[in-house]
């Protein structure tokens, strides 16, 4: 008798009842998380439609967007899960809109472009760069109006330096009259002119330089914020540096010598009595 009240003991001790199945977990965008205000950890049912039956999950992780200027404009949130439990949820089955393919290297990727697009009817394989470009034609018009007013201002700047040039030029020229009758030569005069010019123009640029700077940090600070993307708006980058000094360089050294040029022209005489030719 002991024997078979100890099997039935042990028989009564075993649960033969399926352990509860833990729920799932996903990782959702942080805008979704600063806008519903959750957290790791947090519970959340996922349904196909409001209101309805869904699966409860737990949020595992939070996704920071990537600097991508064609998701800048859209407002929606994202949410990551596993594979089956998004079938389930849109009950596509193994129906999908879309892949991704990681391949090595260039040749790899021509590859596989000609194996899906020879082998799959009613499917068309890109690449991802093809598909950034298509999806920026907004920025890339952005940008060519942006330098269209690069070149304005640019050309509207050249011209307000010379002006500037000349009346400060022209101030001078009494003594540029006292030189030129001490003897200095013409040659001279122009090039301590330009040597002036070429100065002024350095420490504008510099000056500038650090202006759109503080401007680039306010502008990204601000539309970063707007937009809640780690995308930057406005870039000052050592190219674009360079190309400033040397235009206002080079505008700088114009400006002087056709200046210059108008002084040392005119007879000594008459920069000191005031009368132009």
């Amino acid at each position: 008798m002991a024997p078979t009240l100890v099997a039935a003991l042990l028989l009564q001790a075993i649960d033969t009842t399926p352990p509860p199945r833990l729920p799932r977990t996903v990782a959702i965008d942080e805008r979704l998380a600063a806008d519903a205000h959750l957290a790791v950890g947090d519970r959340i049912v996922l349904t196909p439609t409001p209101g309805g039956p869904g699966d409860t999950v737990i949020i595992s992780a939070l996704v920071r967007r990537r600097a991508d200027p064609s998701e800048v404009a859209r407002a929606e949130y994202r949410v990551r899960m596993h594979l089956d439990e998004l079938q389930r949820l849109v009950g596509y089955g193994d129906r999908v809109d879309r892949f991704a393919v990681a391949t090595p290297d260039g040749a790899s990727t021509d590859s596989a472009l000609r194996t899906i697009n020879g082998a799959a009817f009613g499917f068309r394989a890109y690449r991802s760069r093809d598909i950034a470009v298509e999806t920026s034609r907004t920025f890339v018009v952005v940008s060519r109006f942006h330098r269209a007013i690069g070149v304005i201002t640019i050309v509207a700047s050249a011209i307000f330096l010379l002006c500037i040039m000349l009346l400060k030029v022209d101030e001078r020229r009494r003594d540029v009259a006292a030189l030129r009758l001490m003897g200095i030569s013409a040659r001279s005069i122009i090039r301590s002119v330009m040597v002036e010019a070429a100065l002024v123009a350095v420490v504008g640029s510099a000056v500038g330089v650090a202006l759109g700077w503080a401007s680039s940090q306010l502008i990204n600070w601000h539309y970063r914020g707007v937009y809640r993307t780690p995308l930057s708006f406005a870039l000052v980058t050592p190219s674009i540096v360079s190309l400033a000094v040397a235009l206002s360089l080079v505008l700088g050294l114009v400006a002087g010598y056709l200046a210059a040029q108008r002084l040392v022209r005119q007879p000594p005489l008459d920069l000191l009595t005031g009368r132009h030719a």
